[in-house]
């Protein structure tokens, strides 16, 4: 038994391995070695060691080779969307070309489907027009609860670019959050070691953070939120340290503090960065929840 599949430009420059293992099986590599050892797995007929990057157009053959059409580890099942979905994806994207999409994602969808949430922004955008012969990446992630920008590449080469310039802090992102509570000062940084688990394992991780206040009223504040690490609820956390409450934040809430909100009012709002000396400049709108808020409590936006 033969089967041949020809390596496509998503996937040039990718390691024989990580190939087999992402598009026909999630096998242990001593299985992926010993076939290759016996001749079992050839690159455009010919024998390569699995470290061989692929290039475009190479053909992958694999001979009396065993192996599940599907990662048998990857069980996860793919949301479809309804018509709605759909029907509203196109109002969301803030900049679409042939390399990536910036959308304003609202609240209350994930970013990729979880044991707790099936509906998500990947699923949907897979089945629009935008992405239509393409596949989507993600390369970064908000929170399901925060609006604003979220960055998905559109192949391979640019996942791995945004992932870099996310790794080396090239990629700048601006948040707008209104908390109950004041900061201590009018800007300033917070810094601190936050602590999760990995399962059992107890991990540290330094997260910074600049922030200043746009606006303050009756024990109210708009405040302007830089990250500069990228840590899982950094902003929520570091906040919740300081005694203070985005509002709508059920699960980083100071007893007794919380305002009456469903929704969550942290909003990415901007994102810069360059690539080949091209600046990119992306802002997304606030959402009609998060303007109600603001006017509700007299605060106004002055950037």
């Amino acid at each position: 038994m033969k089967n041949i599949y020809q390596v496509k430009d998503d996937f040039t420059e990718m390691r024989l391995d990580k190939w087999i293992k992402k598009n026909i099986s999630d096998i242990p590599q001593s299985l992926i070695e010993k076939n290759i050892r016996k001749g079992n797995i050839k690159i455009n007929s010919k024998k390569k060691k699995s470290s061989y990057k692929l290039k475009k157009n190479d053909q992958i053959i694999l001979y009396n080779f065993n192996f599940h059409s599907k990662k048998h580890k990857n069980k996860t099942t793919i949301y479809t969307p309804s018509k709605s979905d759909l029907s509203y994806s196109s109002d969301i994207i803030i900049e679409d070309n042939e390399n990536f999409t910036v959308i304003n994602k609202p609240s209350g969808i994930a970013v990729q489907s979880g044991t707790k949430s099936r509906k998500n922004i990947i699923d949907i955008l897979r089945k629009t027009k935008e992405f239509e012969g393409h596949q989507p990446y993600t390369v970064h992630r908000i929170d399901k609860e925060t609006t604003g920008i979220l960055l998905v590449a559109k192949n391979r080469k640019h996942a791995q670019l945004f992932t870099s310039l996310f790794r080396l802090r090239k990629i700048k992102k601006i948040y707008l959050g209104i908390i109950l509570g004041q900061m201590d000062k009018e800007k300033g940084k917070m810094e601190d070691v936050l602590i999760h688990y990995e399962n059992e394992k107890k991990i540290s991780s330094k997260a910074i953070t600049y922030y200043e206040v746009i606006d303050s009223n009756k024990g109210y504040s708009l405040l302007k939120l830089v990250p500069y690490t990228g840590r899982k609820h950094q902003l929520r956390k570091q906040l919740f340290i300081r005694g203070l409450t985005l509002i709508g934040d059920n699960k980083y809430k100071i007893s007794g503090k919380l305002a009456n909100r469903n929704n969550l009012m942290l909003h990415a709002y901007k994102m810069s960065f360059s690539i080949n000396n091209i600046k990119y400049n992306f802002t997304a709108r606030i959402s009609k929840d998060f303007e109600y808020v603001l006017k509700k409590k007299y605060l106004k936006i002055v950037l």
